[in-house]
């Protein structure tokens, strides 16, 4: 049986990725930090839908150095798909930007993506074969004003998807990114309805993303066919800082 792990898996472009790959047979552990009832309404979806396979729940909190260890020991099978899709953004000027918030995104989304994907490619490249997918953000192509921290964090993980890309192609594993514009998630509830308005307006398909149109494309990269796509930053966008 082959399984799979989704780091923040309890969040709508969690969720949805896992409905996706569920589809192809793999297992998957689920990855959570604070959301349990959404995680378990999940799992109870998950196998009610695919009773033949295995879905295991882990609650770590990866922007603390031990929560990568206690999601390490969570994890009971060799793992041939990695979804990095855990993190957050920060809204605010720099300047008010505190050392502990920064050293916490780095933590969370440079540093844990980085220790936990060093020990789970060992029995990737022993077999041969294995997925890995970052989701990073429209802003780790191009930036945004008040959102300097999670732009940057977001680049680290464009960047590292690329070089880490070169080094497992031979053995046959590929590492891409999808990089979501404005899609609809919690993520934006910081907005008013009428500055999703104007957001929408911006868009040149005039509307939000919806997390199955992300999860449809990290799909597509985790089945055989997709096998010569590799170092890929693919946005989901809309037409939106092309």
């Amino acid at each position: 049986m082959a399984f799979g792990l989704i780091t923040g898996a309890s969040g709508a472009i969690g969720k949805a990725i896992a409905l996706n790959l569920a589809t192809l047979g793999y297992s998957l552990f689920l990855h959570y930090n604070k959301n349990e009832s959404a995680l378990l309404k999940l799992k109870q979806e998950l196998e009610r839908m695919f009773p033949s396979q295995q879905f295991i729940e882990v609650q770590a909190n990866l922007s603390t150095p031990s929560g990568l260890e206690v999601l390490l020991g969570g994890l009971t099978e060799n793992i041939e798909l990695l979804i990095h899709n855990s993190g957050h953004s920060e809204v605010g000027l720099v300047q008010d930007v505190s050392k502990t918030d920064l050293d916490t995104m780095i933590e969370h989304q440079v540093k844990a993506p980085f220790l936990l994907t060093q020990n789970l490619i060992p029995s990737m490249i022993r077999e041969k074969r294995g997925r890995i997918v970052f989701i990073s953000s429209i802003w780790g192509l191009t930036g945004a004003a008040t959102e300097v921290v999670y732009s940057m964090v977001k680049g680290a993980q464009n960047s590292l998807c690329k070089a880490l890309a070169k080094e497992l192609a031979p053995s046959g594993i590929t590492v891409n990114a999808v990089a979501p514009g404005a899609i609809e998630t919690t993520m934006l509830d910081v907005f008013t309805s009428d500055e999703l308005d104007e957001l929408k307006a911006d868009i040149p398909v005039g509307r939000l993303g919806k997390p199955e149109e992300v999860a449809s494309l990290v799909r597509y990269l985790c089945l055989p066919e997709s096998a010569y796509i590799t170092g890929q930053i693919l946005s989901v966008n809309g037409g939106w800082y092309c």
